[in-house]
């Protein structure tokens, strides 16, 4: 069901009070930047001069499901753009939501919604499990640019995507390089076993963590379990996982999921593991609903560090009345980021989008932010050159699609709170 959002809409506390750290690193787009006219992203930045036209712009993102209490809060960062911008520039922003529901075939069906509908550009989707096959089967064969503020899996870099497709947040494989320095440095361990879920985030986390534990710490993996989303029990992966006493098990999954792994876990198989989740898993409720404090429990995920966070954060609490979480930062940047490419294009076509991304948001020109946005605008409006920096990163696209610099934070669990204690920089 399509719900177009007018600043009106936008309400304070939309999505779900409580959720701080949280969300789903689950994660889009890859974009190998060789597509027909532009397609590698120089753009030509010369403006439309079209103030007064409409930007139209699709919101996908899971709204319910395995990720609906994440999800939410991400969906916020993403509107949150067109709040910023009601009555402060003479264009009008129409914001188009679906929801994914955390599912493949949901998600085709709302991106084909938003497609027919005339939306050009899409925030999303969220998890790679269902990106990888919502970009493939729609956005892509439909020339329709997909930004994602969540989709992690190594897989979506090399996608052959005409250029179509990018991501706000960071591939995977450098968030396995940092699980893997915590479970050997920080927690000391030499052993360890995978559970995780059973799609392309899910796996390609679990491989990439494994290959960096082995081949750069000397560890063993003696197991990687697979698990499907939202079952009645996880006894028998827990049984296989921990089989050989592993000494640190990483768990990488979701919110609902998560609640019942966890339950299983605590009340039949702790025998006082060190275990990390990424950041699918770091929800400050998790603890409350597995009724537990959670005390050997580390997280990992990626860090909004960009030059406009500060920025950021106080618009998206102003607007909700609460701190933001994990990826709610990259969402808001994916949508600026795509309006702001709109403009330039001059029209709501998802080439002439496409071939604008990096006009709107790589080197050189004058530097924008959150909270600016309305100035940006104009700029790009008049054909000047922009550099939109954002609240996640630095927001620079490289030829894939992807983020040339990111970081991540890592958590522990203090007085059932997810606590940033410490953070790694990839890229600065």
């Amino acid at each position: 069901m399509t719900r177009n959002i007018k600043r009106r809409d936008v309400l304070k506390g939309a999505g779900g009070a409580g959720v701080t750290a949280a969300f789903a690193g689950c994660l889009g787009g890859g974009g190998n930047g060789n597509g027909n006219g532009n397609g590698n992203g120089n753009g030509g930045g010369n403006g439309g001069g079209n103030g007064g036209r409409e930007l139209k712009q699709g919101i996908l993102l899971p709204l319910s499901g395995d990720l609906a209490n994440l999800g939410q809060p991400i969906r916020d960062g993403a509107i949150l753009p067109a709040a910023e911008l009601e009555g402060e520039t003479s264009y009008t922003i129409d914001l188009s939501e679906e929801d994914t529901e955390t599912n493949p075939q949901a998600g085709i069906s709302g991106a084909d919604a938003l497609i027919d509908a005339g939306y050009p550009a899409v925030t999303g989707p969220a998890s790679s499990g269902v990106n990888m096959q919502v970009t493939q089967q729609s956005l892509i064969p439909n020339e329709t640019v997909g930004c994602s503020p969540s989709s992690t899996s190594p897989a979506v870099t090399g996608l052959d995507d005409n250029g179509y497709i990018f991501r706000t947040a960071p591939s995977d494989a450098l968030q396995g390089q940092v699980i893997a320095r915590v479970g050997a440095e920080n927690l000391d361990n030499s052993t360890a076993a995978t559970l995780y879920v059973n799609n392309d985030y899910g796996q390609a986390l679990s491989q990439s963590f494994a290959s960096t534990f082995r081949d750069e710490y000397d560890g063993e993996v003696y197991q990687q379990v697979s698990f499907e989303q939202q079952q009645s029990s996880y006894t028998s992966q827990l049984e296989s996982a921990l089989s050989d006493s592993p000494g640190l098990v990483v768990v990488i999954g979701y919110p609902e999921s998560g609640n019942q792994l966890f339950r299983d876990y605590y009340s039949d198989f702790d025998s006082g593991e060190d275990i990390v989740v990424t950041d699918g898993l770091i929800d400050n409720e998790l603890p409350d609903n597995v009724d537990n404090d959670m005390a050997n429990v580390t997280g990992t995920a990626p860090k909004s560090s960009g030059p406009g966070r500060e920025n950021f954060d106080e618009l998206y609490q102003e607007e909700y009345d609460r701190e933001p979480g994990v990826f709610n930062a990259h969402a808001y940047d994916a949508t600026a980021i795509c309006l702001l490419a709109n403009v330039y294009a001059g029209e709501n076509d998802g080439t002439a989008i496409r071939d604008n991304m990096r006009a709107a948001a790589n080197p050189e020109g004058e530097t924008f932010g959150p909270g600016e946005l309305a100035e940006a605008i104009e700029a790009a409006d008049a054909g000047d050159e922009i550099n939109y920096q954002g609240a996640s990163s630095a927001t620079n696209f490289d030829d894939n699609g992807d983020m040339v610099a990111v970081s991540y934070a890592i958590y522990e669990v203090e007085d059932r709170d997810f606590t940033e204690i410490d953070s790694v920089a990839f890229g600065q």
